[in-house]
Formats: structure tokens, sequence, C-alpha cells
């Protein structure tokens, strides 16, 4: 059994050193969501709606809403300073009371108290008293950073420890509506009910109280398994996110563009007709004739 406390139990000047164990388990079946289509569990992301993005943890802080959508934020140093604070490794027991004084009402969990080291006798010692007087002790503790009331008692031969609510953590019983203040009821009817819970009426055996709709759910997924009707989850291609996909893309563009070579400068055409607001006279063309001439020309003057 896993040990999930440590510490001790103090009345008066006696301190015994003790170790938590939890005492009951929930023995829900618990059923997982799956995508009808391939049957992949689901994934709930945490998204902020207003940003409109998926929020990662170091983001994430920790606020009261004290109006509606206003809020105070706290900070995890100012958590841990009020943990360290009022956080004490001790049950201490500040009240003996009767059982009968207290109402099913206030009970929330319970947890076996086993002795720590060196802590046999002085357990031994308290639960005996509190077998012998018939009472029950009153005490306070803080698990998981949140502050109890409890109350110890003997269960079988082993000290439990019950976290109760405090008082206003229990509704007002005059807010449930419709409930009758006082109704007449006939005497005949009224002895008929108390002659069934007559019949009815046996010693309590949790033995034989079962949760039968967890025993058939477990039974239709046994015969599920047997029946090979397992449902394994469609592979899928890997995801890309859109700045990755985008990327790739881009890329894959500029990869397909051809090199681009330098273009040669274009010859200068010969201009065929006289340019619009030029008013120098038309120049000749050069022909063949015309540079055999020159040439000739030189020659005699040479």
């Amino acid at each position: 059994m896993h040990t999930m406390w440590k510490g001790s139990i103090s009345f008066g000047l006696v301190n015994i050193p003790i170790k938590l164990y939890a005492a009951t388990e929930d023995k829900d079946i618990k059923l997982r969501t799956l995508h009808k289509k391939c049957h992949s569990p689901i994934q709930y992301e945490k998204t902020c709606p207003n940003c409109d993005e998926e929020v990662k943890q170091e983001e994430i802080v920790k606020g009261y809403e004290y109006v509606k959508g206003k809020y105070v934020v706290l900070t995890d140093e100012e958590l841990k300073e009020l943990k360290d604070e009022h956080e004490d490794k001790t049950v201490e027991i500040i009240d003996f009371v009767k059982m009968d004084d207290i109402d099913p009402i206030y009970f929330n969990r319970s947890y076996f108290i086993g002795p720590g080291e060196n802590g046999g006798k002085a357990y031994g010692l308290l639960r005996e008293a509190l077998t012998k007087s018939e009472k029950i002790g009153i005490a306070e503790i803080t698990i998981r950073s949140k502050q109890q009331l409890a109350m110890v008692r003997v269960y079988q031969n082993c000290i439990v420890m019950e976290t109760v609510h405090y008082p206003d953590e229990v509704r007002n019983v005059k807010e449930v509506p419709s409930v009758p203040e006082n109704v007449e009821v006939g005497e005949k009817e009224l002895d008929t009910a108390i002659m069934l819970i007559d019949q009815l009426t046996t010693i309590f055996e949790p033995e034989k109280y079962k949760d039968d709709y967890r025993l058939a759910l477990q039974e239709l997924i046994e015969r599920k398994v047997n029946q090979d009707e397992g449902k394994t989850p469609t592979e899928a291609a890997p995801r890309q996110n859109v700045v990755d996909l985008m990327s790739a893309l881009q890329a894959s563009i500029e990869k397909t563009k051809k090199p681009q070579t330098k273009a040669k400068p274009a010859k200068p055409k010969a201009k065929s007709a006289k340019a619009v607001g030029d008013d120098s006279p038309p120049k000749k063309a050069h022909t063949a004739g015309t540079t055999e001439k020159k040439t000739k020309t030189v020659r005699k003057k040479a």
C-alpha cells in the first residue's frame, strides 16, 4: 500500500509518528473518447479563445474570478509562500466528541493511519483509548495544500482518519426547492410504512452490496475483447503545421526556378528614317562602293 503522507498525530503533549494510506479507491471503469472514423483517442488542447492560439504550459497562470470577467492573478511564488506558512505535517486533535454527534453529510474521504518509525506503542495507546472512551478525535490536517477538518476513529484494528467538510462547505438545506414543511400522514399509512421498514431491517453486511452496472460493463468489455473486437487506430500521415508547410512550398518554388543567364547587350539597329525632332541632314548609308572610292582617294594623296 502506497504511503501518501508522513507526519504525526498530536493530542496534548502526546506525539505519534504516523503514515497515511488511502483507504478507498475509485472502481469506476474509465472510458476513453475516440474518433469514430479512425478510433484514435481525442486530444483536448489548451487554447485561448481571445488570442485564438494554443497556450503552452509556461504561459499559464492562476487567477480568481472575483466578479464576472474580472480576475486577480496569483503568482507561483505567492502560492508557494502561502503554502509554506500553512502546511503542517501534524494531525492535531483539538477535541474529542461522540460519533453520533456528527451527521454523515460532513463525511468526505477515508484514510488508514499506520504507525511510523518507533510509533507502535503510542499508536496502540491511542487506539485503545479511543475504543474504551467510545469517542472520536476532531483534528485539522493539511493535505496537498488544502487544510481540512478530520475525525480520527478506530476501524476494526486500525486507526482511521475521515476528512470532513467544514460547515460553510455544506449547503443550506433550506435552499432545496419544493420541500414540504408539514404533511398530514394517516396513521394506517404510517403503520404500514414502519412495518415495511421492520421487515427490511437487517445487519449491515457491506460485502453483499455490489455495483451491478460496473460489473455488467466490465463483463461486456471482456466479452468484446475475447471475441477479438478490439480496434487499432488507423495510421495517419504525420501532420505539418502551417508554417512548415508554407516554408516547404516556398523552397519548392525556389528550387524549380531556372537560373537566369546574363543577356548580351543588343546591337544598335540602323536608323532607316529620320528621327522625330532631328534637324540634321540624313546620313548616307555606307555601301561597298562608297568605301572603295574613299580608299582610292587616300592612296592618291599619299
